[in-house]
Formats: C-alpha cells, structure tokens, sequence
C-alpha cells in the first residue's frame, strides 16, 4: 500500500512542478492591484491578465491531476492512458454536473455536485485511466472489431468504468459533503479550539479537495459567519468586535508564510546528498509561492502521497499554531489566501488587528515546523522529496558509459533481462533502469554488464535495477522503443 501511495505521489510531481509559476502569476496581478479578486471596482487590466493566466492553471488543478495520475502510474508511462485519464474527468464532471443531475433525479441538484471539480475527483479519474491502460493495452479483439484492439479500447473501457464509478459517487458525494457542513456547523461555538479543529480537518481534506465544503461554512454566509466579508467590510458587521471578524482566517498566516517555507527547508535539509539540488528546485520554488501568494499545493502535494504519515503531522502541527495564534491580538484576512501579499494588504481593513505580531508568531511557527519536520522525516525514515526508495547514490551519478551507442546498450540490456517477453514494467530515475521482469532466472547479469553497465541490483524477487549512470534517459527512451 506505501509503495502505491508514493508511486501515487511521483506521479503528481510533474502536474504539481507547474504549480508554483501559475501561484507567482496570481500573487503579482494580486499586488498590482487588490481589486482583481475583491471584486471592488475596476480592476487594472494588466493585474487581471496576469491572476487569470495563472487561475487558468490553478482553477484547473483537478484536470492536470487527472493526466499526471495516469500516466504516472501507468506502466510505461504512455499518452494513452493519459487521454484515458481525461475521458475519464471529463464523463464525470458532465455526469456529476448540476444540470445533469436536477435532469436525472427531477428535483434541484444538492449543492454538493457544484463541488465535483476538486482534486479528489482528478486523481480518480488519473487512475481509472492508468489502471484501464494497464489491463487492457493489449487487449486483442475479433477481427470484425480489430480497429478497436490495443490501445484504441483503453479510453473505451475507461468510460465504461467511469460510469460505474460515477453512479456511486451519485449516491455517496452528497452524504459525504453534507457530513463536512454539518461538521463545521457544529463546531462553531468552540472558540479557539474550533478554530485550530476546523484548520486541522482544512489541511486534512486537501488531498481529496473537499476542504471547500468545510471553508464555505466559516469563510462564507452559509451559516452565519461570512468571516471574509465581514472582516473586509463588505458584509454587515453589526455587533462583531474587531477580534471577532477574521478569526477563521488568521491562523493561517503563520503556518503559510512561515511554517511551509520552513517545512521545505527541513526537507531540503534531510534529502540524500545527491538529490538536493533536484528536491531543491521544487521545495524552495513551492515554499516562495506559499509565502508570497499563500499557495500551499506545490509543497503540499510534494508529500502528503510520499509521506502521508508527516502530512498528518503537518495538519497537525496547523491546527495547533491556527488555535494558539487566534487567542493573541492578531487579525488579517485575505481574499485569495494566507501570504504576504494578503497580510500587506490586510491593513486596510477596520477589523485588522495587529498586524506586526505576525513576525514574532511566525517566527516561532517556523523553528517550530522547521524541528518537527527534521525530527519526523529522520526518525521515521519518511520518503520526502530526494529521499524516495530505491533512490540514485553518489556513485552512481560517477558511472560513465564505454560509448554513446544508446541503442546498442539497450539492445544488450534487454537481451540481458531475458528479452522483450520477459519485461513486465519498465521505468527510470536519475542513474537507474527500473524493471519488473516475469522471470527472474533469465536475466543475465553478465550479459548486461557486458554493455558497460557499473551493476545490477535486484532489490526485489522480480526487480532488477540497471545502474547506467547520469545518461541513463537516453538508454531508456531506446529501451522504451524496443518495448
């Protein structure tokens, strides 16, 4: 089951790599010009360009999950289970559409098939295409439907299996989002302690995007607390004290602008040597977006299938900081998210309360994530990026190959495993084949070895693991041919 969730979350790492420029993108038009999301005025038109070209990657989250997961997770990471994958997201947020639905069942459609464009959904439909190229990318048909055999039936099947997947869903998604309402409803009254609840199951939901339902109980007026409009004004605020108009919102400032950043540091900090500079590019550019835009996906998606156990820790450890925060004289309120961008601008409002104390508390927050994390991924030995199974070593980034005849190794490392027939999986990282092979008394490590391998590794009963060396992309995209 771990070795699925963290193929699970190599998979979004290349959906999530996009994330942080599209976050950047908003944040910019966002400083430019607040108007831009408030809906307050006219806003500036190269404000808007940038927030809407960055909101076309990040209001499509979902989508770009949906591919990633499916070829990700596919075994040869062909497009074809990528457009399965989107067969797939496409059937269900049509099937699951309001209008659909109040057409099915001839009443008004629950509000919760207004919430069926989440991540939850994406990754599903990733992996409904993966699991469908899997099965039947070799399917071979009657002659009267041969041109549908192989490849062309995947997306086929995938809309067969979405349907059935849908028709439960059709039953289930309403109870599930409604259970979310009724929740936030009853935790209310807790004070501070509702808060750092609500913050806790907020960190908590994001892997299945259903922190939406619980936000739109405190952050709007579905049961009375309208915490944004109200702290910016644009609500009635009879009766609310300053402290009390923002308090579903302030304790994510701190974990945000200070936590995350730190998180990411920690995790840069314990990856293997040879891998931090590419853990690097993506932790330090996650952790700028969530300080400076307040979008935490990047980074948080960059574990929680990794590491699911440190995510825990991590809703956690927000949960905490959200409860501790609300109980000093602090207050801000966004209207996109919790980074410096919003805080700056949060001055503005007569709710604001103490602005500067976010410094001191965040601090805090900081060493505080920064010492968590560091202890949890070292004493639990947790697959964060760069620490990830079967991972390159230093040696192996030395490996030099005898000559640039990427064809011929392959050609020698495929005979070496036994053969084409022989290969049920086939995949790479940095310096290494990966391979499932069906028999593992063909492979031939002589042979192999032969080609100017450094080793083989056999880290399981079926795995074989070619260690070629840095240049090891062009042997397997030969490899891949061959296959």
């Amino acid at each position: 089951m771990m070795k699925t969730l963290q193929r699970l979350g190599k998979s979004l790492m290349l959906p999530v790599a996009c994330l942080p420029a599209a976050g950047i993108l908003m944040g910019i038009g966002y400083w430019i010009d607040q108007n831009v999301m408030s809906g307050l005025g006219d806003p500036n038109v190269v404000a808007f360009f940038l927030v809407k070209a960055g909101g076309a990657i990040i209001d499509n989250m979902a989508i770009l999950f949906a591919i990633g997961v499916a070829v990700g997770m596919s075994k040869d990471q062909d497009g074809t289970s990528a457009l399965a994958g989107l067969v797939s997201w496409l059937m269900t947020q049509q099937i699951l559409s309001p209008a659909v639905v109040s057409v099915l069942t001839g009443a008004e459609a629950n509000a919760a098939f207004g919430k069926v464009n989440n991540q939850f959904i994406g990754i599903v439909s990733g992996l409904i295409g993966a699991f469908c190229y899997n099965k039947f990318k070799d399917t071979k048909l009657p002659d009267a439907l041969a041109f549908f055999s192989g490849k062309r039936c995947v997306a086929i099947m995938a809309a067969l299996m979405t349907l059935v997947v849908d028709l439960i869903l059709f039953f289930v998604w309403p109870f599930i989002y409604g259970a979310l309402i009724q929740l936030g409803e009853a935790i209310m009254s807790l004070g501070a302690l509702g808060v750092g609840i609500y913050t806790f199951l907020n960190r908590l939901l994001i892997p299945v995007g259903l922190h939406h339902a619980l936000n739109s109980v405190f952050w709007f007026d579905v049961a009375g607390i309208n915490d944004i409009a109200r702290f910016w004004g644009t609500a009635p605020a009879d009766g609310l004290q300053p402290l009390e108009a923002g308090m579903y919102m302030s304790g994510f400032f701190p974990v945000m602008m200070f936590g995350l950043p730190a998180a990411a540091l920690a995790m840069y900090h314990t990856a293997k040597s040879n891998k931090k500079k590419v853990a690097a590019g993506l932790l330090f550019s996650g952790a700028l977006c969530a300080f400076f835009t307040g979008v935490t996906e990047p980074l948080e998606f960059s574990f929680m299938f990794l590491a699911p156990v440190l995510y825990v820790i991590y809703a956690l450890l927000c949960g905490i900081v959200a409860g501790i925060t609300v109980l000093f004289p602090f207050r801000a309120g966004f209207w996109f998210s919790a980074g410096f961008v919003d805080w700056f601008f949060s001055f503005k409002s007569p709710m604001a309360e103490g602005g500067l104390l976010l410094i001191p508390i965040g601090l805090v927050t900081a060493v505080i994530f920064y010492i968590v994390f560091r202890v949890a991924i070292q004493a639990l030995d947790l697959k964060t990026p760069g620490r990830e199974d079967d991972e390159d070593t230093e040696a192996d980034m030395k490996v030099t190959l005898k000559n640039d005849n990427f064809t011929e190794i392959a050609a020698i490392i495929l005979e070496g495993l036994g053969g084409k027939d022989n290969i049920a999986s086939a995949d790479n990282c940095i310096t290494r084949l990966r391979m499932e092979v069906k028999d593992r008394l063909l492979v031939d490590e002589k042979k192999i070895k032969s080609a100017g391998i450094a080793g083989v590794i056999r880290p399981g009963k079926n795995s074989v693991q070619v260690i070629v060396g840095p240049k090891v992309q062009f042997v397997a995209d030969e490899l891949k041919k061959m296959l």
